[in-house]
């Protein structure tokens, strides 16, 4: 009979260390080495949530959009109800202009936490890629009854409203958004100010 050998998981301070090393590198925007740092752990714990959501965290910001997807994935595959990943798995598909698809993880979400911030924000922005200038102002205008000066979902409406043709009312938004945020990019450009 041969004998077994067992590697012995990672201690507390060797995970503990590779995650202080992870956000080291991720706040020099070295996401390269960010993710390098995480590599032992993701190893010992390929089915680790927190490993797997952090890498695809680390992966789109490195613009490795294939990758984060799958980390963002197993994630899920993990944590089945988890709002933070999908959350997250809406992020690389944003980037890649995969829009019916963020809508479809954003009603996700919303039949679980249905006032969620971001998913609102996100879908809102999803829909209005697609053309869907009404529905998308739905849910901008439900979100502005809990955050009425609430500038991404002001100029979403506003960007809805001129996407329908109504100019004037969305131009009337931009100019409110510039009075809560006179920097505002979006409404400084499409008022012809930039």
């Amino acid at each position: 009979m041969s004998a077994l050998i067992f590697i012995a998981a990672l201690d507390y301070q060797q995970i503990k260390k590779a995650y202080e090393d992870s956000y080291r590198y991720e706040k020099l925007q070295n996401y390269e080495m960010a993710i390098k740092a995480l590599m032992p752990v993701y190893k010992e714990y390929p089915k680790g949530y927190t490993v797997n959501l952090r890498l695809g965290w680390l992966y789109y910001l490195w613009g490795k959009y294939r990758n984060s997807i799958e980390h963002y994935q197993i994630a899920m595959e993990v944590a089945p109800y988890s709002v933070e990943a999908r959350l997250g798995y809406m992020l690389p598909l944003l980037a890649q202009g995969r829009y019916a698809e963020v809508e479809k993880v954003a009603y996700q979400i919303l039949k679980t936490d249905y006032y969620n911030y971001y998913a609102n924000l996100r879908l809102a922005y999803a829909l209005r890629m697609q053309k869907k200038y009404d529905l998308a102002s739905e849910v901008a205008r439900k979100m502005l009854v809990l955050y009425p000066t609430d500038v991404q979902f002001l100029v979403e409406l506003a960007l809805d409203y001129i996407g329908m043709g109504q100019k004037d009312k969305g131009y009337s938004i931009l100019w409110d958004v510039l009075i809560l945020q006179p920097d505002n990019e979006t409404a400084k450009k499409v008022l012809g100010l930039k």
